[in-house]
């Protein structure tokens, strides 16, 4: 059974978090949506979310249709709006941190705002692309993306690529679209050689990514599940914090002071 937290039990978490945490000699942090919401981006299945407020559009219709391409284009260019207003909060400082002092191997990412980059970590395993670039279907090309969303805003037109002509989209994976292969596998590699897996912000339901916190365990590894509401994934965890990240993250920062 794994030990349990709650929002008044911070301090205790925190202590015994950073007891494994020192003894692990390799750590890996799995981020999903709950990281980036405490930075004020909405998270897609939440009541005011992209998901609630707008009609998916599947890749094989972006691919057939260029009214798909359109309405594409029209909700990325609204929720890149939060993206830009957004800055990384200290869960993502934290991790880079962790990176730079060589505490933490890396960060494994569902989220596709870039804020973990934005923070300064540098290995981060992006398993659903990044909205904060554009790429080209037919050809290598890519680029940032605030451009040619506010060329699409100012022109209510979807762009095409200015080296082949082909189709853009943003460098995110769609429903309906293969996750990049070489990411997945290096994710699962990361997974089985950790000593310590830290699951910060992420529902666990969705796959495949919700099968690396189980990947660690299996391989060894201390699971930390840290998520305001409970998951699927609880009951194989040595830990499971139900708590907002941030208020987590302030109670580690103190621990680390003491066992310093």
């Amino acid at each position: 059974m794994p030990l349990r937290f709650n929002a008044d039990q911070l301090d205790q978490a925190a202590a015994q978090f950073v007891e494994w945490h020192n003894e692990a000699t390799s750590t890996v942090a799995f981020t999903g949506a709950g990281i980036s919401t405490e930075s004020g981006i909405p998270d897609f299945r939440s009541p005011g979310g992209v998901w609630a407020k707008n009609r998916t559009v599947y890749f094989d219709e972006f691919i057939a249709s260029a009214s798909a391409r359109h309405e594409y284009w029209r909700q990325k260019a609204e929720a890149h709006r939060d993206f830009i207003a957004a800055s990384p909060n200290i869960t993502h400082l934290t991790l880079s941190r962790w990176e730079q002092t060589k505490r933490l191997r890396g960060v494994i990412t569902q989220n596709i705002d870039g804020l973990h980059q934005l923070a300064g970590s540098q290995q981060v395993l992006e398993l659903h692309g990044t909205a904060r670039q554009i790429a080209c279907l037919n050809c290598s090309w890519r680029d940032v993306a605030d451009k040619w969303v506010q060329q699409f805003v100012e022109l209510n037109k979807v762009p095409d690529c200015p080296q082949c002509g082909g189709k853009l989209k943003h460098a995110t994976v769609s429903f309906g679209q293969a996750l990049p292969e070489d990411v997945v596998e290096a994710a699962i590699e990361w997974s089985q050689a950790c000593q310590l897996f830290l699951a910060l912000g992420s529902s666990l339901v969705v796959q495949p990514a919700a099968g690396l916190p189980r990947i660690a365990r299996d391989g060894g590894a201390r699971l930390v599940i840290v998520n305001r509401d409970a998951t699927p994934l609880d009951s194989i965890a040595r830990m499971v914090v139900n708590a907002p990240l941030g208020a987590f993250f302030e109670a580690v920062e103190r621990a680390e002071t003491k066992s310093a």
